[in-house]
């Protein structure tokens, strides 16, 4: 079978948008205090979640033609609408990305109009996005997942995934907050971040705990333990091998983060002199960043192959 490249950078795009979205509007009320949330320190802005929201729209709504065009064995400018409204009304997956664009919509609406608040603001953008994030089960393989199983199958992916958004918006965040100032005046910034590098890596603990469970539930169900010894038999097989590789790089380094590199920002702060303790942590974090991007078009990947236990029943 070709390979859709076009399909796969749609994915992959998709993919990348609703996760920033989560993981920067939920960085911000678990790591930041309400003053902090009201000034430089703020990342995700108005301007911020606005273009994301708006991103993650065009993306799903690109992605949805792309596999309408897919399913007829036409190009995106020859499809048929009769066919493409019937699988908007017949099929979970026309109902899930029906559900993905009420859900954007709302939260580019939020970013936009809300202004009672921050904590309303990000609160609702966070949850609407979390709906959008979600919906990307019935275009992968837990939406082909029938029975108990399947409903499992749904739940397990859905959390895998907002805790994957939360563990890769944070990483996000910490880059912009540790970008060195064009005036070269940090401020607060580096307290702040220091303090918040203690909240995130708690919240980061549990998504990383919640990625484990998932993962295994995941893998079990696509997979399956007698299925491991032919993982190298398949593109398939090789490409779980790597993402589980570079999950395991990410989960090293956000120790290191942790356990090394935040205490030696807080003791360079103590020191005044923060120049190599930030560079440090700013190129773990710059690693862990591109092994998350390398995943997450793994993943694409994977979502347009068949699972190896698939592949070893037929």
């Amino acid at each position: 079978m070709d390979t859709d490249w076009g399909m796969i950078a749609i994915r992959l795009g998709l993919y990348l948008s609703l996760m920033l979205l989560v993981g920067l509007a939920a960085f911000p009320l678990y790591a930041l205090r309400e003053g902090e949330r009201r000034d430089g320190v703020m990342l995700a802005t108005k301007k911020t979640l606005v273009f994301w929201s708006g991103a993650s729209i065009l993306l799903s709504l690109l992605g949805f033609l792309a596999l309408v065009a897919q399913m007829m064995g036409s190009s995106i400018a020859d499809i048929d609408w009769q066919t493409s409204r019937s699988i908007i009304i017949e099929t979970p997956i026309g109902a899930a990305w029906v559900v993905r664009m009420v859900a954007l919509i709302a939260c580019l609406l939020a970013a936009i109009l809300i202004k009672r608040s921050d904590e309303t603001r990000l609160a609702t953008v966070l949850g609407t996005s979390a709906v959008a994030l979600a919906t990307l089960v019935w275009t992968g393989h837990a939406g082909a997942t029938e029975g108990m199983v399947g409903g499992i199958h749904k739940a397990s992916d859905m959390l895998h995934m907002i805790a994957a958004a939360i563990w890769l918006g944070g990483i996000a965040a910490f880059l912009a907050m540790l970008r060195i100032p064009d005036d070269g005046l940090w401020g607060d910034r580096l307290t702040v971040s220091h303090r918040a590098l203690d909240s995130f890596a708690r919240n980061g603990t549990i998504c990383v705990a919640v990625i484990i469970v998932t993962g295994l539930i995941n893998s079990q169900i696509l997979v399956g333990i007698s299925n491991i010894t032919v993982l190298v038999d398949s593109l398939y097989g090789w490409l779980l091998i790597l993402k589980l590789l570079l999950v395991g790089m990410m989960m090293l380094l956000g120790a290191q983060n942790r356990w090394r590199l935040t205490p030696g920002l807080g003791q360079a702060l103590a020191d005044g002199d923060t120049a190599k303790a930030v560079s440090a942590l700013r190129a773990s974090l710059l690693i862990e960043a591109a092994a998350g991007v390398v995943v997450l078009s793994a993943v694409a990947w994977l979502g347009t192959l068949e699972p190896t236990a698939s592949a070893a029943m037929s």
